[in-house]
């Protein structure tokens, strides 16, 4: 059961919109390989306005992707890409509706 989640709000530096596609595009492989990340999102929120949602069945797992390869590409090129800081919010998860494990065998 998912328990907490990451909201991460990033804001692309002008003439940056189309790089910042990119590396959240190219995050999804790398999101891939952490077995405790049960769901990970990148959005576009408006213009220049982007977010990264993912959730974690436990705090370990929230634990470890922050220690993990996404959030260290994150903030080695955030001072490239975004025009402040990103914005991680942490937050725990009332209720979720997730594909069931068969279902996810069968894709």
């Amino acid at each position: 059961m998912v328990k907490v989640a990451l909201l991460v709000r990033l804001e692309a530096k002008p003439g940056k919109v189309a790089e910042v596609e990119d590396f959240l595009r190219g995050g999804l492989p790398l999101v891939q390989e952490e077995p405790d990340t049960t769901a990970w999102f990148a959005l576009r929120l408006g213009p220049q306005s982007f977010g990264i949602f993912d959730a974690f069945d436990s705090e370990m797992g929230l634990q470890a992707h922050m220690a993990g390869k996404v959030a260290a590409a994150l903030m080695e090129h955030a001072g490239e890409l975004f025009s402040e800081p990103p914005q991680i919010e942490r937050l725990e998860v009332l209720a979720a509706k997730l594909p069931a494990d068969d279902e996810d065998e069968a894709l």
